[in-house]
């Protein structure tokens, strides 16, 4: 590999962590290339870019960034790594969590989700759990809609009910 083929990977790696909320380090090592490529199928099936870095190029292009945050991830990038970025951040867990049924890697050396870092193949399960921005704010809605739904519910089940509320109210009032 050329000098300049060198930089220019550098300066592609380098924009891909810089656009990337969510990327995973990880080691592929020891699959057979069918495998590799049924693995490769699935991340594109998801939406999941992998790709496969030098790691002295890798960790380059993070410490060219101006985020310090990436300094815990440097280590991972020892032996055969792979990259896989994506939007959301627990999908190449689920895919990692599944494609281990059939086989005993890819391996998590860590992930970087929104400024934190999770280190090691360990922390699958929790990467795992982690819910999407989307399922997060669904979440929230869903919680903030519930007093409100039973209210409505209550003002629509008729007037025994309300008089009910109504009577309750009152007694509390003058007790």
């Amino acid at each position: 590999m050329t000098k300049q083929d060198k930089s220019n990977a550098i300066q592609e790696l380098k924009e891909r962590f810089s656009k990337a909320q969510f990327f995973y380090v990880t080691d592929s090592s020891t699959l057979t290339v069918e495998q590799v490529n049924k693995l490769r199928r699935k991340c594109f099936e998801q939406g999941i870019e992998m790709k496969v870095v030098k790691n002295t190029l890798a960790v380059k292009a993070l410490q060219s960034l101006e985020n310090e945050g990436y300094a815990e991830i440097y280590s991972a990038f020892e032996g055969p790594s792979s990259l896989m970025f994506t939007d959301n951040p627990s999908a190449p867990a689920r895919l990692i969590k599944a494609f281990r049924e059939h086989a005993d890697r890819p391996l998590i050396k860590a992930a970087y989700i929104d400024s934190a870092i999770f280190s090691g193949d360990d922390q699958l399960d929790v990467l795992v759990a982690l819910k999407s921005k989307d399922e997060l704010v669904g979440d929230i809605i869903m919680l903030l809609q519930s007093p409100a739904k039973n209210v409505i519910g209550a003002l629509k089940s008729g007037g025994q009910t309300i008089a009910g509320i109504l009577k309750t109210l009152e007694e509390r009032a003058s007790a």
